[in-house]
């Protein structure tokens, strides 16, 4: 079949689509089911329980030994869930990280899922871009691939458009002037169309079997901190226990009841919810930027994005809603406003139109040549100034070194005329202006920067005979200057309150665009970034030395005219300055001012493969809103690790204790295996659930930037929890000792003291998630609070007043005042203790 430049049909695409499978790789499930069972038979605690269980069974106490065995089955059923529901939400991040491909249907640009790509797609190439499956070139202009990951070559390989004759099998990668593009492959220079011709496991990357979406993950260093922390304290565990097995054994000949004290207190030491806190903390933290529109990549960027201090963000799609259309031409002469002028243009306008028409590619994505399309067509549909019979004969690309770019047609006699559009100062270069004239050029390009409009400059050139071929660079042409085009970009209605935010967050605020210097603030003026310093342009930046520049930066926010290599060196000079740097950018060069910045931020629709892969924040909808939305966002996600933390700590204080203290004292056991795994229980969903889920504190933008240097887990946290956590110890610990003084049986004394702890532990959740614990912060918690809280309750009342369980876990009903005063005791020691003490 003829391939057809206009893509395929909806339905036909969808047909191949069943015919051919998805354009992927088979690829295995991140962490499945059975592996997540595997992997908690192999835990501690579970190993514990079972310990305990076997104990009890061999001394004849079946029935506790199966209460065991049940407890340990809970426990595995609440991991599984926990587990599966943090796979499901970075399930959800992976399909939406998954890559992307531009193709025709119908006749029109879509973008689509690239696994939805099938054979005879039309495929369309851009620089930055990564090849969605093997395909012949069709169309190609400065064409080159980087193969390397299928060759081991990073030299790129030019690649020309098919001959007619061309195999019909693609050739082996590598090597230049082939007419074959391959799946995988990143797109360095230029752009064309390609034809698919295989897809999935039968392309080039497929036969290989190669799988680029699985990276092995690697602990961050939040993980590694984690680790460290639970080895040790598994550490003390493992010592405290064997030594109390031990004593118990050698000072009371009872080795078995000290075997089951010493897995009692092993139980209650080991943090095993620290690493599961941390894993669903992240997995769902992630899930909620990804609601934002923010894309984590990485889960240690959670960490550094409360602790930004600089926003370094572009002004077109970011701070504007990238939705340009032409609002001024300026044409022999005079400056023509398009919403005030007739319908029909005055004849000044339509040469200006019709080189920058020439100039621009009709089916492009750039926004600057889609409102120059707009415009042209619409006007000049019945005039000759339209040309749908010439053919594109040469396109010269857009250089750092000449932010121009000149296509070259022919027309229908065979000569050529060349349309050019770019920055002023480079068509006025292309033009071979003189001083005088490129004054006069920039100082009406002012009028229009002044009016926040971005500015480009169209010019001409032709050759008249036709046996002529075209030059090889943009230079060698005669050009004449045309005229000037001056689009409106609107600022997003989200952008000022953001960056007020923002400002009131202790957070700078910075614009870099390569746009005009006036354009560039009266944009950043209407946005409210910081003005007064002026406007820092690349060149300026380029002669500073380092000096120089560290003191232009305390103060500009504005910065115009900018190239990739000097957003770089602001990057890194920024972070010298002590900031914690955010960086936006969407191009191939932006990649190394990406990778340099704390958090890299590429734009998810017009950013290339190349900035996404180097960014570690993905913009889904290139809102400068969301960026701050994202702040806010990973300073609760901080915020709530710590108070859980926290928590974690102070909890396990008075469970180790009790479980300890006692025996030391002379006291009857307070706590054996089955009642720490049923405390257990109830604090695995408080911590990953209920903590999870704390509605952020209502001055959390209020406060500047955490330095990037705080730990998670710091000293002052760890004496917090330690402090709330024995105030729990002591006020429980005092029911047991003054029940058992005071005659009461020894089942109804361990009753008081639970009911205690359990109160105890409400207080603890109330004023380590709140600043000013009291009664009213109970009204603010959050649902899943509550829904723990009510099902902790219906369990312990159960366990007291059911009497199979009531005897299997040695409880007994205690007088109703006995029971206030213990639940009185626990919550109000823990709230008075977090009312006078905090730590920074």
């Amino acid at each position: 079949m003829p391939w057809n430049e206009h893509g395929l049909s909806q339905a036909e695409a969808a047909s191949r689509l069943q015919t051919y499978g998805p354009n992927a790789l088979d690829q295995q499930e991140q962490r499945g089911f059975w592996r997540t069972c595997i992997g908690i038979l192999t835990e501690p605690m579970f190993l514990l329980l079972l310990g305990a269980a076997g104990i009890y069974l061999l001394l004849g106490d079946v029935r506790e030994g199966m209460v065991l065995a049940v407890f340990a089955m809970f426990s595995i059923g609440l991991v599984i869930v926990q587990e599966r529901r943090s796979e499901r939400a970075l399930d959800a991040l992976r399909s939406l990280s998954s890559p992307l491909a531009r193709v025709m249907r119908d006749g029109h640009v879509v973008q689509i899922d690239a696994s939805e790509v099938v054979p005879g797609d039309t495929l369309l190439l851009a620089e930055g871009e990564r090849i969605a499956a093997d395909a012949r070139v069709r169309k190609a202009s400065d064409l080159a691939v980087d193969e390397s990951l299928l060759t081991g070559e990073s030299v790129p390989v030019r690649k020309q458009a098919s001959a007619e004759d061309a195999p019909a099998t693609p050739a082996t990668p590598g090597g230049d002037d082939q007419p074959f593009v391959f799946a995988g492959t990143l797109i360095v220079t230029g752009h064309g169309m390609a034809e698919v011709t295989t897809t999935g496991i039968h392309s080039q990357i497929g036969q290989i079997g190669s799988t680029l979406a699985s990276i092995a993950p690697e602990d961050t260093l939040l993980q590694r901190v984690v680790k460290k922390f639970v080895r040790w304290f598994s550490l003390g565990a493992v010592v405290i226990s064997a030594c109390l097995v031990l004593w118990y054994g050698l000072q009371r000949g009872e080795w078995m009841q000290g075997v089951l004290s010493g897995i009692a207190v092993a139980m209650s030491m080991l943090p095993e919810e620290f690493p599961m806190a941390l894993t669903v903390f992240l997995a769902l933290g992630a899930w909620r930027l990804a609601q934002g529109k923010v894309l984590v990549r990485r889960p240690a960027v959670i960490e550094t994005l409360g602790a930004a201090t600089m926003l370094c963000v572009d002004k077109t799609g970011t701070l504007t809603e990238n939705r340009m259309r032409v609002s001024v031409l300026f044409a022999n002469g005079q400056f023509i406003d398009i919403d005030k002028a007739a319908k029909t243009l005055p004849e000044e306008a339509h040469r200006v139109l019709e080189y920058a028409l020439l100039a621009s590619r009709r089916k492009g994505v750039d926004p600057m040549d889609q409102a120059v399309v707009e415009l042209g067509e619409r006007t000049l549909a019945s005039t000759e100034h339209l040309h749908p019979s010439w053919t594109l004969e040469e396109e010269y690309e857009l250089t750092p070194q000449l932010l121009a770019m000149s296509r070259a047609w022919v027309r229908d006699d065979g000569t050529f005329a060349v349309g050019a559009k770019g920055a002023p100062e480079a068509i006025a270069n292309l033009c071979h202006m003189d001083a005088t004239a490129t004054a006069q050029l920039l100082a009406q390009v002012q009028q229009l920067a002044a009016r926040g409009l971005r500015v480009i400059a169209v010019a001409s050139s032709s050759q008249t005979h036709p046996d002529e071929t075209p030059p090889d660079e943009q230079h060698d042409y005669e050009f004449a200057f045309e005229g000037l085009i001056g689009l409106a970009d609107p600022l997003r209605e989200t952008v000022a309150p953001a960056v007020t935010l923002a400002h009131t967050a202790g957070i700078k605020v910075a614009m870099i665009t390569g746009d005009y210097p006036a354009t560039a603030l009266a944009i950043a003026q209407e946005a409210g970034i910081a003005t007064a310093a002026g406007v820092l342009t690349g060149s300026e930046i380029e002669a500073m030395d380092e000096a120089a520049l560290i003191k232009a930066l305390r103060d500009v926010r504005v910065f115009a005219r900018v190239m990739p290599a000097q957003k770089l060196r602001l990057v890194e000079t920024l972070k010298r300055m002590g900031e914690v740097v955010a960086m936006t950018g969407d191009g191939v060069n932006d990649a190394p001012a990406l990778k340099a910045a704390h958090i890299g931020i590429a734009m998810g629709a017009r950013g290339t493969d190349v900035a996404r892969a180097a960014a570690t924040v993905v913009l889904l909808d290139e809102d400068f809103s969301r960026i701050v939305g994202g702040v806010h966002m990973g300073r609760r996600i901080f915020e709530n690790l710590r108070k859980v933390m926290t928590y974690i700590v102070a909890i396990h204080v008075p469970i180790a204790g009790l479980a300890l203290l006692p025996l030391l004292m002379g006291l009857p056991p307070l706590l054996l295996p089955m009642h720490v795994a049923l405390l257990e229980m109830l604090i695995d969903p408080m911590c990953s659930i209920a903590f999870e889920s704390i509605p952020p504190d209502d001055d959390l933008m209020q406060r500047p930037p955490r330095p990037a240097a705080d730990l998670i887990i710091g000293k002052a946290l760890l004496l917090q929890g330690a402090l709330d956590g024995a105030v729990a110890l002591g006020a429980t610990l005092l029911t047991y000792w003054y029940s058992l003084r005071s005659g009461m049986a020894e089942d109804m004394a361990r009753t008081l003291a639970i009911v205690c702890l359990m109160a105890a532990n409400i207080a603890l959740v109330m004023v380590t998630s709140h600043k000013n614990p009291s009664l009213r912060t109970l009204a603010k918690m959050s649902k899943p609070f509550w829904i723990i809280l009510g099902t902790a309750t219906v369990l312990i009342a159960l366990a007291i007043t059911v009497p199979v369980s009531r005897e299997l876990l040695r409880f007994s009903p205690p007088p109703l005042s006995d029971t206030l005063l213990a639940i009185a005791l626990g919550f109000i020691s823990v709230t008075l203790i977090g009312k006078v003490r905090r730590f920074p």
